[in-house]
C-alpha cells in the first residue's frame, strides 16, 4: 500500500552549524502537519513536531531527541517563515522556479534518481533507515537566497551551504539551501503493512 504526502520540504544551513530541514505538508495519511528536522553542531538529530505528526515522522526516520511541539509556517509571496518554540526560521526564496512535469515512480526510481545523484548528489528514491520506500516527485524548485534563524532570541548565524551528512534518511538535502515543492509516496515493509 503506497502513503503519499503533498507538500514542501524547505534546507537551510548556518554557519554556526545548525541546520534544518522543514516538511510542510499540506495533505498527508495524518492530516496536513508542518516539521522540522534539526541537525545540531554536534550532529545530534532533533525531530520537532506535534504529537501525531511526530510519531508518523519517526516511524520513517529515527532521532536522537523528539520534542513534541507546534510547528507554524507561514509562506507568503517568496517570505517564508517557521516557528516552532523559540526558534525562529526566516527565508526569502528566489524568484525563478524550476518546474518539472508529473512522471511515473518508475521514472523517478531510474532516470531522475541516476540525474539528481551526478548533478546534486541527492537522491529521488531509496530506503529508509526503517525500512520505509520512498520516491520523492519534484514539481518545482527555489533557492533560498536569504534567511536568518535564532533560537530563544539568539542569532544561529548566517545562511551557508549545508556541510556535512545530516543523516536524517536515505538522502541528504542539496548543500545549496534550497524550497522544494513536492509529492512523497512511501512504501512500508509487507509485514509492517500488514500488522499496522
Amino acid at each position: 500500500m503506497i502513503e503519499t504526502l503533498w507538500g514542501s520540504i524547505t534546507s537551510v544551513g548556518f554557519d554556526s552549524g545548525h541546520r534544518f530541514v522543514i516538511g510542510d505538508w499540506q495533505r498527508s495519511p495524518v492530516g496536513p502537519f508542518a516539521d522540522i528536522m534539526w541537525a545540531l553542531p554536534d550532529g545530534r538529530r532533533v525531530l520537532l513536531a506535534e504529537t501525531n505528526a511526530a510519531e508518523y515522522v519517526v516511524s520513517v526516520y529515527p532521532f536522537e531527541e523528539v520534542r513534541h511541539q507546534s510547528v507554524a509556517a507561514e509562506r507568503h509571496s517568496r517570505r517564508y517563515v517557521v516557528r516552532s518554540g523559540g526558534l525562529i526560521l526566516d527565508m526569502n526564496l528566489g524568484v525563478g522556479a524550476l518546474r518539472l512535469p508529473p512522471r511515473p515512480r518508475q521514472i523517478t526510481a531510474t532516470v531522475e534518481n541516476w540525474c539528481a545523484h551526478k548533478l546534486l548528489n541527492v537522491h529521488t528514491h531509496g530506503t529508509s533507515p526503517t525500512g520505509v520506500t520512498e520516491w520523492y516527485r519534484t514539481s518545482s524548485a527555489r533557492r533560498v537566497v536569504a534567511a536568518s534563524a535564532s533560537l530563544e532570541g539568539n542569532d544561529l548565524g548566517t545562511l551557508a551551504p549545508l556541510r556535512r551528512p545530516l543523516d536524517f534518511g536515505f538522502t541528504d538535502p542539496p548543500r545549496t539551501p534550497s524550497h522544494v515543492r513536492l509529492r512523497v509516496d512511501l512504501r512500508r515493509p509487507t509485514h509492517e503493512a500488514r500488522n499496522g
